[in-house]
């Protein structure tokens, strides 16, 4: 494992990792990639079942010459971020009872604060429009500084909390200022989270800031990696976005650092899959 990572990341200056497009590409499910290669003031175009270009949002957003897929990443600096309007979302808005999705990005975080990679993910508009999403460090409910996997029925908070808390924390946590690959599956029923290709399993737990809500007297137990969510997710109506979300204060959950690529698929892929994915 220790090879298989070194030899992943020391391609941030190696330009465009073909091999590991194709293998994206030709993966069952295969819905996106943004390979954020377009040079600054650009819409950032997807290859897959649409172009999906993401407009920038509050200004130019700087390229920089590093990154696994493309041999480039746009750098965000907690003030920027992406957008895609919902009515231009079409395949990416993945929703039912039984539907999966994936959602794998390249990133170098900055360990700062929480942060929304990508997905649909709207927690203001209409009591909340949450559908699905990928974010570095969610700590409130014991995801700090882990990769999270965030599903949602209903798109608003999970009763009786104050927040969603519908969300799956690897057991390993973020490296910072290095590349890793991050990525969450969800398959109708267990949302799981990965770090570099390996997912492991995290024992029942006493979730933060759960004590003293109805039917939760002594706060609630469960375990974070896998989550067992099988109430599907909603057709909510979110814009796509990469790098924040809409908060009742306005965007927040800015993600800091480098984003090298990004890749969502409508099913939920095996570890294999994943660690295929990757070699």
């Amino acid at each position: 494992m220790i090879i298989f990572v070194s030899f992943l990341f020391n391609l941030e200056t190696a330009g465009q990792n073909k091999k590991l497009i194709d293998n994206i590409k030709s993966t069952k499910g295969f819905t996106a990639l943004w390979q954020f290669d377009e040079k600054p003031g650009r819409a950032k175009k997807a290859v897959g079942k649409g172009k999906f270009p993401l407009k920038e949002k509050n200004g130019k957003i700087r390229r920089v010459n590093e990154g696994p897929v493309s041999g480039y990443a746009i750098e965000l600096d907690g003030n920027h971020f992406l957008s895609l309007s919902h009515s231009k979302t079409k395949a990416l808005n993945i929703y039912g009872k039984n539907r999966g999705v994936t959602v794998i990005a390249w990133v170098k975080w900055t360990g700062e604060q929480t942060g929304f990679v990508g997905g649909m993910w709207n927690e203001y508009a209409e009591g909340g429009k949450r559908q699905y999403g990928l974010f570095v460090s969610l700590p409130y409910y014991n995801g700090g500084d882990q990769v999270c996997g965030h599903i949602s029925k209903s798109g608003k908070p999970t009763p009786p909390f104050p927040y969603s808390i519908d969300y799956s924390a690897s057991a390993q946590k973020i490296p910072v200022n290095e590349w890793s690959c991050i990525a969450f599956t969800y398959d109708g029923e267990y949302i799981k989270s990965y770090l570099n290709g390996e997912y492991t399993t995290r024992e029942p737990e006493l979730i933060d800031h759960t004590k003293g809500f109805e039917g939760y007297p002594e706060g609630l137990i469960q375990s974070k990696n896998p989550y067992y969510f099988p109430d599907g997710m909603g057709n909510n109506g979110s814009d796509f976005t990469v790098g924040s979300v809409l908060l009742k204060k306005g965007m927040g959950n800015f993600y800091k650092g480098l984003i090298g690529g990004l890749a969502v698929f409508d099913r939920a892929l095996t570890s294999a899959e994943i660690k295929k994915l990757l070699q």
